[in-house]
């Protein structure tokens, strides 16, 4: 059987150094907002060449505290609109409608799965205060583009970057402000949940580390209308062990995604749009077919596991009944036909043959 993500085999390395973690917290005594968290605050704004990381419960509320907080700075209103893609997973609108602004959806270049540049503008309204970019799958959206338009209409740039740990823009980390999600099958994962934001917005990040503390920095006394949602001290230590071999095992994700591009030669195939820089980490190796079930069956019947991201279009959500009247064509062509292919830093050059073998052997 080879597994989707066999969470318990990357993790397997690093058990001892988790023990030790887990003795140090426990014997230190400090379990909310500590020192582990403080040095994973620091090493991971360091990573991602930025002033500040802001460690937070989840990815979810990594996106929606942004917003929130420049709610309370006074640089978005609430109502106004944010422009995010269309495809992209349903937590990255949610995020926009919990902190009481509008998403306004844009397809996505059918190529990459990013949202297409060329449909911003005519989108953008005088309600129109930001765009959330999401670069999905591990795959850096056309951020030269998006932060051109978004310095011609004044608008602030934030990126859902749960699914690209240590992806490049033109050999450098973004400089927008950016959501992670540190989940367990995250490149970067956690054995629990957890998020953060990183910035290099001195003014935001001193709100947002007192939102996600019930707007306090000092305890009991309380400034802004805040949440509970802290980077857990025992995730962060776990983070702190795995963060150093993060690049090294994005290699090793990329390697293989190298040898599918190369190696995977069936028409009845389309594989994903990588230019072969460091804009792509991986998260996720997602090929189309228009034969995806007949695919999906045929793989396990050899033991390869697939999984979809993500079968149902968030505008086709119940939970997003506003939109369910709109019509997506690229996201609704995208999401019936995607289907993501096994990819991992602990795969072996045998597993990896054996995908291709099949993957090439399939006939409809």
């Amino acid at each position: 059987m080879i597994k989707f993500l066999d969470i318990n085999k990357i993790n397997q390395p690093y058990e001892n150094a988790f023990q030790n973690k887990l003795r140090s917290v426990m014997d230190g005594g400090w379990y909310i907002l500590g020192q582990e968290v403080k040095l994973f605050e620091n090493n991971f704004a360091s990573y991602c060449e930025a002033k500040h990381c802001i460690g937070v419960g989840n990815g979810f509320d990594a996106l929606t505290l942004i917003y929130k907080a420049y709610i309370e700075l006074g640089k978005i209103q609430k109502g106004d609109e944010v422009i995010v893609p269309a495809n992209t997973y349903i937590a990255t609108i949610l995020s926009i409608i919990q902190a009481d602004l509008v998403p306004v959806l844009v397809e996505p270049k059918l190529e990459t799965f990013t949202i297409n540049p060329n449909l911003i503008s005519e989108k953008i309204t005088n309600k129109t205060k930001s765009i959330l970019v999401v670069n999905l799958y591990g795959q850096l959206a056309d951020l030269d583009s998006i932060n051109e338009i978004a310095s011609e209409y004044n608008l602030i740039v934030v990126e859902d970057s749960a699914q690209s740990h240590g992806a490049n823009f033109k050999n450098n980390k973004s400089k927008n402000t950016q959501a992670f999600s540190f989940y367990p099958g995250k490149n970067l994962g956690a054995i629990g949940d957890a998020g953060a934001v990183v910035t290099n917005d001195d003014q935001l990040a001193e709100l947002l580390y007192s939102l996600r503390n019930y707007g306090s920095q000092v305890k009991y006394f309380n400034d802004f209308i805040g949440v509970n949602s802290r980077l857990d001290e025992l995730q962060a230590a776990f983070l702190n062990v795995k963060l150093p071999n993060l690049d090294a095992e994005n290699q090793i994700r990329k390697n293989i995604a190298k040898r599918y591009l190369l190696e995977i030669n069936n028409d009845n195939i389309i594989l994903p749009f990588w230019d072969f820089s460091g804009n792509h980490v991986f998260h996720l190796f997602v090929i189309r077919t228009s034969k995806r079930r007949e695919l999906q069956d045929y793989l396990k019947q050899y033991g390869i596991e697939t999984l979809i991201h993500y079968p149902v279009a968030p505008h086709r959500q119940k939970a997003l009944k506003q939109l369910n009247n709109m019509h997506f064509p690229i996201t609704e062509k995208i999401h019936d036909e995607v289907l993501s292919l096994p990819i991992s830093p602990v795969m072996t050059t045998e597993e990896i043959d054996f995908v291709i073998q099949k993957m090439n052997s399939w006939m409809l």
